[in-house]
């Protein structure tokens, strides 16, 4: 099958495209024909070694963990799912390999569930690792309830985006972070913008004189020390991006995969309660531009890498 890989860490010039060898369908797992799989900044940073600690590579790897596709085969120990399924995922395993940017990937059952019907592919494929981050840190580590005043950094990006939808969805108040050319971005998703940068804990305090009772942090540096200040007595932080967070009291986050978990996010999208935003597509064989435009970290919602079906030869056996 074709797809994306690296053989050293390294940059985007790492990244080939190519054959690869056909996975292999375990018992628990699920074979599935990717049409879309989405860019997470993690990619990049496991690509460049920064993840070597905590996940070892087995190398050529092929990068990425969100997609959204197709059932073509359910392992032996699988009944949750039947060919012809679409299904999203956070395909994540505890070492790097087998990942989702290539014409087909052998996912582990604990990772998927039930492609929301109101989504194409491309957006469906944003959700499951930022939709996760967002879900899992703003109901179960923050708490986010009604009534709360949630400050919300980089509220224009995937996670960021998401975490707006659902805080507001649990009735709270959300002051996010962004450029101003997303204020209204962030307007229409019922958040309060603010510009980061110099001033930002003046800027908050005006919204907010009295503090925030959560604040989210994906930025990690001046964001998370911003986040501190204005901490309302008592208040919530968390950071999936800088762990000086527990220096300061607060909950360092990595997003886990959970079927559960991404099965309530089909629902709420279904709901309406949860949009994804597309801002760009790439065909598979431009994956490294899609990294390259992930990396400026300006972008608005999600990056999405295709898989073209219109012509078919994937492999045989399925």
């Amino acid at each position: 099958m074709k797809a994306i890989s690296y053989r050293e860490y390294g940059g985007p010039e790492v990244l080939e495209y190519g054959d690869v060898r056909d996975p292999k369908v375990g018992p628990d797992s699920v074979l599935v024909k990717v049409r879309a799989a989405s860019v997470n900044p993690v990619d990049w940073k496991c690509m460049g070694g920064h993840l070597d600690a905590i996940l070892d590579p087995v190398f050529p790897v092929i990068p990425g963990w969100d997609v959204a596709g197709v059932v073509v085969q359910p392992g032996a120990a699988v009944p949750e799912f039947v060919v012809g399924d679409e299904v999203i995922g956070y395909v994540r395993e505890d070492f790097l390999s087998r990942g989702t940017f290539a014409e087909y990937v052998a996912a582990p059952v604990r990772t998927l569930a039930r492609k929301p019907r109101n989504l194409t592919f491309e957006e469906a494929s944003g959700l499951p690792l930022a939709g996760l981050t967002a879900f899992q840190v703003t109901t179960k580590t923050l708490d986010v309830t009604e009534g709360d005043v949630v400050l919300v950094h980089a509220a224009a990006g995937g996670v960021g985006s998401i975490a707006v939808q659902l805080a507001r969805h649990a009735g709270a108040r959300v002051i996010g972070t962004a450029s101003e050319r997303n204020h209204d971005f962030l307007r229409e998703l019922g958040a309060e913008p603010v510009t980061y940068g110099d001033g930002l804990a003046e800027r908050v305090r005006a919204l907010a004189p009295e503090g925030v009772d959560a604040a989210f942090d994906t930025v990690g540096g001046d964001a998370l020390k911003v986040s501190a200040e204005v901490l309302a007595p008592g208040g919530r932080l968390a950071s999936i991006a800088d762990g000086a967070v527990i220096g300061l009291g607060g909950h360092y986050c990595f997003v886990r995969p959970d079927a559960d978990d991404l099965q309530r996010l089909t629902q709420l999208v279904e709901q309406d309660v949860v949009t994804v935003h597309v801002s760009e597509t790439f065909p598979l064989e431009r994956a490294a531009d899609a990294y390259r435009l992930s990396a400026e970290g300006r972008t608005r919602g999600k990056i999405v890498v295709t898989v073209d079906w219109t012509t078919e030869d994937g492999p045989a056996a399925h």
